[in-house]
């Protein structure tokens, strides 16, 4: 008997003959609505026809509540992995309902300008299909930075873009050409060719994740709906079944969405189902002392990874980490913050004199007053050779002023040095408050940088902050 039934475990052909099933089931469910559209094309009598204004009048009102609640929670896991897929899902949804909705507001003038009231469904179709399919290319690429996730230059224009399609839309359906040139099916059409480039840049790829499994099936019903809008006219039961099978793929990615917002707010990460929890949490159980190693590994990896080995301060990229994430919970709250630069006064010369020993001795002495001198929860960093910066939360530009002024008094009245070994050290400060002297990294810390070099040029050991 093989070891694998011994172990209760299924022969590896069942495996892949589960894998296969599984797949299957999935390209099943996804290709439903297109039996539907089958069954109506051969069997169904294109002639029948249910027009009501009213109910679709409330259908297109909801989708646009429903599209326009979709979409801001898009934007909100947007905000919080910055994921570059859910920055275009989140601009989908929107154009989507800045386009569609206008297809609903003129419902009532259906039989006085048919295509005023016709056009602006495969336009929002389009428009959304073309933002999902960038959205796909961009899969799997590096979060993006927290400035651009919360610059309104980045979504702006695009509201503009979806304004302008929208006087282009009215333009073109008001125009005595606009059942002549065919407008309805290229839109409609290429709605339909853009979402089966969707599908096919997916499956090229091997995008197999749970929330992206839901996203190419949402993708396949919107490709479907198109299909079945072409081949259906307005009222009869293939058009009705067309916003059936558009509204349920949409419901559909507005799950997935909503599933990404309480796991990873990401599309990209898997996200954990029950029976994966349990699975997880018994082999935990049974790996628990290797796991408690392993954490303590990291834990000292991490911090000889963010940490400067001489003083023990941050170093520049974990400073930049956190002064990032301050600015984030800033704008998120409103509170101040602040930042130092200083710099050791004619360091060279104290190496030259004393030697590197105690050069490096003496950068040692300066963070240890340094973090006796600022507040508790301030961070301190090791940025250069002698130069340092500390970040001082809920802090305005007054408050760090005089924070800095007490950790250049303290620098200045401490002896440094080894043994009967001993040299006075001063610095130079640099003070600058996020907001008012800079709304980005690099413009705050250019901003302080330029306030040491004042404090330089203007005679050493001395603060300025403005």
């Amino acid at each position: 008997m093989s070891s694998s039934l011994v172990a209760g475990e299924p022969p590896r052909v069942v495996g892949t003959v589960a894998r296969i099933y599984a797949n299957c089931v999935v390209a099943g469910f996804a290709l439903l609505p297109a039996y539907l559209i089958a069954y109506l094309w051969f069997f169904g009598d294109p002639g029948l026809t249910f027009e009501s204004h009213l109910f679709h009048e409330i259908a297109i009102a909801f989708a646009t509540l429903e599209g326009a609640f979709v979409a801001y929670v898009t934007w909100c896991c947007y905000r919080s992995s910055g994921e570059p897929l859910l920055r275009w899902l989140t601009l989908g949804f929107a154009g989507f309902v800045a386009i569609y909705a206008l297809h609903g507001a003129f419902t009532g003038l259906a039989h006085h300008a048919m295509w005023l009231f016709l056009l602006y469904g495969p336009a929002s179709r389009f428009a959304m299909s073309a933002l999902l399919l960038v959205g796909a290319a961009s899969y799997s690429r590096p979060p993006e930075r927290i400035e651009k996730r919360i610059d309104p230059r980045t979504w702006l224009p695009w509201l503009a873009v979806f304004v302008a399609i929208d006087v282009a839309v009215a333009c073109i359906a008001l125009s005595p050409i606009a059942g002549a040139l065919g407008t309805r099916l290229s839109m409609e059409g290429g709605a339909l060719a853009l979402s089966t480039l969707n599908v096919a840049v997916l499956l090229a790829r091997r995008i197999r994740s749970p929330l992206m499994t839901i996203y190419g099936m949402s993708i396949t019903a919107f490709a479907l709906s198109s299909l079945a809008f072409l081949l259906g006219k307005p009222w009869n039961h293939m058009w009705w079944l067309a916003h059936v099978i558009f509204a349920g793929g949409f419901f559909l990615l507005g799950y997935g969405v909503v599933q990404a917002l309480e796991t990873t707010r990401s599309f990209g990460a898997i996200y954990s189902q029950q029976d994966l929890m349990g699975r997880l949490a018994e082999s935990m159980a049974r790996t628990e002392s290797a796991l408690q190693e392993l954490r303590r590994t990291n834990q000292k990896l991490d911090y000889l990874a963010a940490t400067d080995p001489l003083t023990g301060a941050s170093n520049r990229r974990r400073f930049i980490a956190l002064v990032e994430r301050e600015i984030q919970r800033s704008a998120d709250d409103g509170t101040p913050f602040s930042l130092l630069a200083f710099d050791l006064d004619n360091f060279k010369t104290i190496n030259d004199a004393y030697g590197h020993q105690i050069g490096d001795e003496v950068l040692r002495g300066v963070v240890r007053h340094c973090i006796g001198a600022i507040r508790p929860q301030g961070g301190l960093a090791r940025v250069g050779g002698e130069e340092f910066m500390a970040l001082l939360p809920d802090m305005s530009l007054e408050g760090a002023r005089m924070t800095a002024e007490r950790v250049r008094s303290t620098i200045a009245s401490a002896p440094f040095g080894l043994d009967f070994r001993r040299v006075q050290v001063t610095i130079s400060v640099g003070v600058a408050q996020y907001g008012l002297d800079g709304g980005t990294v690099d413009a705050l810390l250019r901003t302080v940088d330029e306030r040491l070099y004042r404090a330089k040029r203007e005679g050493r050991n001395r603060v300025v902050a403005a």
